[in-house]
């Protein structure tokens, strides 16, 4: 994922929101949203390059993203993929499924936010590695640190502000806000460009592009009760819709 928004315990209905946008590249293949097979209560689109996924829930009560973090240099081929993490992490199986003594160093730069049934994890491995717990509150996370103010993580934040503070009643709403091409004037321009050669240095929301643009939109939404719902829109190298998968499941 590149962008994404996120309210955890700040509405006193919804325990979770979660929005974000996927920029990759067109020519990695990747399976749409879906009840993993040999990941026991896993739903989350999958990376058919490296096996892993960008943003997923867990019928365990967990949901997770991670971003790419820029500025330290392109991809270590070499190195574990970024998305063995997040597997691990929502399923709690695997070699890096406990959040604290999981090895962040071995993957390339990467920045991480990880949701239980009380609590909010945030992870990353640069400049060191770093867990922290997250207080209540409203975050928003691109390729730059925890709320770094680019000015497309501003727009999508007060999006989602906007949102909570009027109807809050369909999530699917927060689909317009992921669909916006126009980059805003408000914050601090992003000071290094992209490692991905052909993304803008400062780019939008959503990034049109036939090389490397974004690939899917999508939100999650968890009440006070534990009932979730998640969503994801896809879209082609011309930046059109793909097709769309909505899920329901319970914490």
């Amino acid at each position: 994922m590149c962008i994404m928004a996120m309210a955890w315990a700040a509405h006193p209905r919804w325990r979770l929101i979660l929005t974000g946008n996927r920029d990759e590249y067109h020519a990695r293949p990747a399976a749409p949203l879906t009840h993993w097979d040999d990941r026991a209560g896993l739903i989350a689109g999958r990376d058919l390059q490296s096996g892993g996924t960008w943003l997923g829930v867990s019928e365990a009560g967990r949901a997770a993203i991670v971003t790419n973090l820029r500025g330290y240099g392109g991809s270590q081929p070499d190195r574990t993929s970024r998305g063995a993490l997040v597997t691990d992490l929502l399923t709690g199986v695997g070699t890096y499924a406990d959040v604290a003594t999981a090895s962040l160093a071995v993957f390339n730069p990467f920045n991480l936010i990880l949701v239980d049934a009380d609590r909010a994890h945030f992870l990353t491995n640069r400049p060191q590695p770093l867990r922290a717990l997250l207080t209540p509150g409203l975050y928003g996370l691109s390729n730059g640190a925890l709320d770094a103010p680019w000015p497309k993580t501003l727009a999508l934040k007060a999006a989602l502000l906007e949102w909570m503070t009027t109807d809050a009643e369909q999530p699917d709403r927060l689909f317009d806000a992921l669909r916006r091409e126009s980059l805003p004037e408000a914050g601090i321009a992003p000071a290094s460009p992209s490692d991905a050669p052909d993304e803008a240095a400062a780019s939008p929301i959503f990034i049109r592009n036939p090389l490397y643009g974004t690939r899917c939109s999508t939100v999650v939404a968890v009440d006070r009760d534990g009932q979730g719902h998640i969503m994801e829109r896809r879209f082609d190298h011309e930046g059109e819709d793909s097709g769309e998968t909505r899920l329901r499941f319970q914490w």
